[in-house]
């Protein structure tokens, strides 16, 4: 292990844990409202919400305290959820309200700064550093379009997950292969291994560097993460799909969160 290797780690688990503890950061997420296509309430919310073609439509009056771009609605809005460049939010004191799209439905997120899992707060458990938990890897795309996999997320519904290809990989002593999907140039991944829902979440999250010409990268199982579904109930995240199950052990990256 270099001083280096194990530097960048440990400032990458300080950052980990900064940001899911942010004001609105993960741990803030209190509630994901999905909308009707008709005007309606929201739990806790003034004003009526709903969705349509566009993204989501708040009408409030200016009394009600909602404001987007920091001015006060005073009549009808329009939010662009976060699947648009331009995606909007709004806010109520200190309250940070977020459009999400998912599949064609809209719903809006409210993080809270005050929300009781953020104040209990007390870190994330990570396994030790270890350089052999750091192999190659070499991407093969699948031939053409990106593949849809249906897959239960943390609601208890079932949603397609694009996979562009699988990684292969030897570590511990074990020959295996991961489906992964593009996350701009990276590569990023949905896993569980005989850790799962024992020492660790029930399942993790990876990030690989884009990979080379020849599809060349680094996966390094020390960075494997704890989904958002760990920090908050509400969230929607995606079990792994058929084939990503290791049968070994990953003692490496994050383990749990942490409550006072």
């Amino acid at each position: 292990m270099t001083a280096t290797a194990a530097e960048d780690w440990k400032h990458w688990t300080e950052q980990r844990a900064a940001s899911v503890s942010a004001p609105h950061g993960q741990l803030a997420l209190t509630g994901t409202h999905w909308l009707a296509p008709e005007p309606g309430e929201v739990p806790g919310l003034p004003g009526r919400w709903w969705a349509d073609g566009e993204g989501v439509r708040v009408r409030a009056a200016a009394a009600d305290g909602v404001t987007v771009g920091g001015r006060p609605v005073d009549g009808e809005v329009l939010l662009r959820p976060d699947t648009d460049p331009a995606a909007d939010t709004a806010a109520l004191d200190d309250l940070l309200l977020v459009p999400i799209e998912r599949e064609g439905e809209l719903a809006l997120r409210v993080l809270d700064p005050a929300a009781p899992r953020r104040v209990a707060f007390a870190g994330i458990s990570s396994y030790p550093y270890a350089p052999e938990w750091a192999v190659p890897a070499v991407f093969t795309p699948f031939e053409g379009e990106p593949q849809a996999v249906v897959v239960p997320n943390a609601d208890g519904r079932e949603r397609p997950l694009a996979v562009t290809g699988r990684i292969e990989f030897t570590v511990a002593g074990e020959h295996r292969t991961l489906t992964v999907s593009r996350a701009g140039q990276r590569l990023s991944g949905v896993i569980a291994d005989a850790t799962s829902g024992v020492d660790t979440y029930r399942f993790r999250f990876i990030t690989l560097p884009a990979p080379d010409p020849d599809g060349n990268t680094v996966l390094d199982l020390n960075r494997a993460y704890l989904p958002p579904c760990a920090f908050s109930d509400h969230f929607i995240c995606p079990f792994p799909p058929p084939g990503n199950r290791l049968d070994f052990a990953v003692e490496a990256g994050e383990r749990q969160v942490l409550s006072r």
